[in-house]
């Protein structure tokens, strides 16, 4: 299984088996296009693996992508961008895009147990 990275603070997970693929500050812009419709895209990503690189024709350009996918379950999550051919568009080589409907925000809050009645508010 794979490693449950950054438990403690707010993340992004795999929407089908809940496997770690991002911090939350790792986020660049909610701005982006997938496959599926509205994408982040990351400065990185975790418990991911790259599927085969190729080039893409895509709304800004063509650029040289790679598919990732979730490590547990090999769900699709998006992809990778390893090239881009357009000078404007250079700042996204190396970042990650995770396609919203692929994934769900983890805000890793925890709930305080109320042992005592006494510390539950009562309205009159």
């Amino acid at each position: 299984m794979a490693s449950q990275c950054f438990d403690d603070k707010p993340k992004f997970v795999c929407a089908q088996c809940s496997t770690t693929v991002a911090l939350t500050d790792e986020l660049i812009s909610k701005a982006f296009s997938g496959r599926e419709g509205r994408a982040f895209l990351l400065h990185s990503a975790c418990n991911v693996k790259l599927g085969k690189q190729e080039q893409r024709q895509l709304l800004t350009g063509v650029h040289t992508v790679a598919d990732i996918f979730c490590v547990t379950c090999q769900t699709r999550l998006g992809w990778t961008y390893l090239r881009a051919v357009e000078p404007s568009q250079k700042y996204k080589e190396g970042k990650y895009l995770l396609e919203r409907e692929r994934i769900f925000k983890d805000n890793a809050w925890e709930l305080d147990n109320l042992d005592d009645e006494d510390d539950i508010p009562i309205k009159d």
